[in-house]
């Protein structure tokens, strides 16, 4: 019986506690979450992913590592540029959907998830300088409301099914036409 089979390992990499941990863990990095947003569009190799976010080669690389690391993203092929081979990664919503439907607990997830929540707000910092000025009403809500659960059930399928339209028209960077959106939703049960 090799590690991984222990039934009590902590880390083991077949627990879908623990493959949901380190997705969660994995996101827990704005940078992060600025290259999930490119590969939902796209597939794109490192190099093109550093040149849209203004970053080095290699912080590209290490972060793409970690994504799939954590099967948050996948390799989409392989091409040969100039000698060498560069892999394309993407994101497949439909795989990450899945994953998020695994329930998490424990102290380890909780802090998971704060980072995670953290990593999203520092995002959202870094976009709100971009707001397109517009006469149009804005879109967003910040609210502490005690609704009923079954409510609570709804609201959160349809935020879902609205995310999910949302990934699935995403196009690649600059696509002729395309305009350029910002989208965060973070919805949560509190305790009292």
């Amino acid at each position: 019986m090799g590690l991984t089979d222990d039934p009590d390992d902590p880390d083991d990499p077949d627990d879908p506690d623990d493959r949901s941990l380190a997705r969660l863990r994995a996101l827990a990095h704005p940078v992060r979450l600025r290259i999930l947003s490119l590969l939902t569009g796209s597939a794109l190799t490192a190099a093109e992913v550093a040149r849209e976010l203004g970053i080095t080669h290699a912080n590209a690389s290490y972060h793409l590592r970690h994504l799939l690391a954590a099967e948050t993203i996948e390799i989409a092929g392989e091409e040969r540029i100039r000698g060498g081979a560069a892999k394309r990664y993407r994101y497949d919503v439909t795989q990450e959907v899945n994953h998020a439907a695994t329930p998490l607990t424990g102290g380890s997830a909780q802090v998971s998830r704060q980072r995670f929540y953290l990593a999203v707000a520092d995002e959202l910092r870094r976009r709100a300088p971009r707001i397109k000025p517009t006469r149009n009403r804005a879109h967003a809500t910040d609210a502490e409301l005690w609704i009923e659960p079954a409510v609570w059930e709804e609201l959160k399928s349809t935020v879902d099914d609205v995310s999910d339209r949302l990934h699935r028209a995403a196009l690649a960077p600059r696509t002729p036409g395309a305009i350029l959106v910002s989208a965060t939703y973070v919805m949560f049960e509190m305790r009292a």
